[in-house]
């Protein structure tokens, strides 16, 4: 079972950044996928971003071009990079890990609130 603690989540001012970082409990393989889903109030959840073994990464169209994913393998941590947020990204940003770059979430983090509000 793989176990995922995320953290960096907060209140920031539009245009303001915040970097989310999600950490599991046993080392991320080379072979798995990983990145954010989002929901907020009334809404669907939604996939912010993710990154594949090999470092492609995705974006949703509403964040692209601000945010950015990483991941750093040694210490079994995925970061996204939020810059010049909007109101529009409130939402509980939830981590997930794939076991393949083929498969569906197959864990989850236990949610980090983001609220972008003035």
């Amino acid at each position: 079972q793989v176990q995922l603690v995320e953290s960096g989540g907060g209140l920031v001012q539009p245009g303001g950044s915040l970097r989310l970082s999600c950490t599991a409990s046993a080392r991320i393989f080379s072979i798995n996928a990983m990145g954010w889903y989002r929901q907020a109030p009334g809404k669907e959840r939604e996939l912010v971003a993710r990154i594949l073994s090999y470092g492609s990464t995705t974006y949703a169209d509403s964040v692209k071009g601000r945010f950015t994913i990483s991941r750093d393998n040694p210490k079994n941590t995925v970061y996204l990079q939020m810059n010049s947020l909007k109101p529009e990204d409130t939402a509980v940003y939830y981590c997930f890990y794939s076991r393949s770059d083929l498969s569906g979430p197959n864990y989850w983090g236990q949610g980090t609130q983001v609220t972008v509000s003035s």
